[in-house]
């Protein structure tokens, strides 16, 4: 038997723990967290009344800069739902007006985006491709994971799916009829760009440019 059989009968026994290590450094990164938490907030949207909500998820449409994702759209009969979520773990510091915001956890700090401020240029793409009036839309936030407020967020920052759900059905006002939800959801498919690894490299290949 040579050596390199050798070494590799030595190590056979270890060769599971490759992959073990790579499934756990996938779960760590930021994408896989998105992922996860987008897929939460989509089984407990998907549980609003069929007829009265439509639920679109991972929309990316055009916009000046490039593109624009959005998490998820809810269509609805009670106006137009725009979800942006962030799955986070320890303290949130932010404010409606604040360019950044602050996240801690443990000893380490790091900053991110206003999300109100990402979810106000979803609402503006919607409003121009949809051509209605910006107090149709709603904007939420939900924050799912184990991340706490340390500040007084507005009420459309939503701690938790089930705050989500309940700001969502708060609004009961009829302002659309069956017709125009239909008309909003084609509008929106037939602009989106095709879901995909293609278009979602394009998405942040546009983000980094409008950072520069």
């Amino acid at each position: 038997m040579d050596i390199a059989s050798t070494v590799f009968n030595a190590l056979q026994p270890l060769l599971w723990v490759i992959p073990v290590l790579i499934l756990i450094y996938i779960i760590k990164t930021p994408w896989f967290k998105g992922c996860a938490g987008e897929r939460i907030v989509h089984f407990c949207l998907k549980r609003l009344p069929k007829g009265d909500y439509k639920v679109l998820k991972d929309i990316t449409l055009p916009c000046e800069s490039g593109s624009t994702q959005i998490d998820h759209i809810v269509v609805s009969k009670y106006g137009i739902f725009v979800v942006e979520t962030k799955n986070m773990k320890g303290w949130i510091f932010g404010g409606t007006y604040q360019p950044m915001w602050q996240q801690t956890f443990f000893k380490r700090s790091s900053v991110f985006k206003n999300p109100l401020h990402q979810n106000y240029k979803h609402i503006k793409t919607l409003q121009s491709l949809l051509g209605i009036d910006d107090t149709a839309f709603h904007s939420v936030i939900v924050f799912v994971g184990e991340g706490v407020f340390k500040t007084e967020m507005p009420e459309n920052v939503t701690k938790s799916v089930r705050s989500m759900m309940k700001y969502i059905r708060s609004f009961n006002t009829v302002i659309f009829n069956e017709q125009q939800l239909q008309t909003f959801i084609t509008d929106i498919e037939q602009s989106r760009f095709k879901p995909g690894f293609a278009t979602d490299f394009a998405h942040v290949q546009s983000l980094k440019k409008a950072d520069k």
